[in-house]
This record gives structure tokens, sequence and C-alpha cells, in this order.
């Protein structure tokens, strides 16, 4: 088979500087509750099973991403509390992983964010095709919604250290 057929996964890294510290950031990232106040992407969560935010819990995430409304069941896989979080979630054939890292940084905090998205199974040549052509295009317009998601969380996070 072709090399340019092959390509499966996509991935992204950003960057959010913020001057609220780590515990403040760690409070708005993990408040799952209060995301569609702060995220202005968010539509609606769901909470689906778990209590707080701790390995496991599940949620539904609704956005409207060009005109569509489209829900996401979410599952946090790692936790650290104050300094790396994970969250996956399965789509359409492919795994998602959203990674928050939380960088002390003087007084403030650089939030790095890693996104990756995996075809699962085993994709047809159509499917692997689509996901070559198309899948960059999903990771400009995934990185647009994330540095949206990031400035909202480092503004929100300041103004609860006010």
């Amino acid at each position: 088979m072709p090399a340019w057929v092959m390509a499966t996964s996509h991935s992204i890294e950003l960057t959010q500087a913020t001057t609220a510290p780590p515990a403040a950031v760690w409070d708005v990232i993990t408040d799952l509750d209060a995301a569609p106040d702060v995220l202005s992407g968010v539509d609606r969560v769901e909470r689906i099973e778990g209590p707080g935010y701790a390995v496991g819990t599940r949620w539904r995430e609704t956005r409207t991403m060009m005109g569509k409304s489209a829900s996401e069941e979410m599952v946090v896989t790692a936790v650290e509390p104050t300094s790396r979080t994970v969250v996956e979630a399965d789509g359409g054939g492919v795994h998602y992983r959203s990674e928050f890292e939380l960088v002390p940084d003087g007084s403030g905090t650089t939030i790095v964010f890693r996104f990756s998205g995996e075809q699962v199974g085993t994709p047809s040549v159509v499917q692997r095709l689509v996901w070559r052509a198309f899948g960059g295009l999903g990771l400009k317009l995934t990185s647009k919604v994330m540095r949206t998601d990031l400035a909202d969380i480092a503004a929100a996070a300041e103004a609860r250290t006010v």
C-alpha cells in the first residue's frame, strides 16, 4: 500500500500563558459543571458518571462547530492534581486524546495542551484517503477551537485570583 494512504494519526500542541497560579488554572479546567459558563465554545455538559473530577469521570460535551451541534462522550484517564490531566473520547472511528499540562512560570502558569486523533480499527482505503485529505483541516479547526478554550481558561483563572 502506498505511504500516502497510511496516515492514521494527527496531533497538535498549543500553549497559553497566564498570570494565574497552577492551582487556579487547575480549578477552572476540572470544574466540568461550570464549563458552559467558562468556555465560549461549549453549549452544554451532561455528567454521565462520577462526581467531581477523577479518573473515570465521564461526561457528554456539546459544542456548535461550523453551524452544527455535536456531542462527544469524554472520560478522564489521568489526573495529577494541579499539574496534568488527560481526557479521552471515541467517535466516528477515531480515538481522541487531550492532555493539559500546567507548568509553573514565575508567579503564573504556562498551559500546555496536546491533542491527538488516531483512527481505530481497520479503516478502509477510502477512510484513510479522507483522513489524509481532510485530517489537516480538522486539526486546523481543532487548533482554532482550543486556542479559544485556552484563552477562556486563562481569563477565568485570572479572574479567580483577583
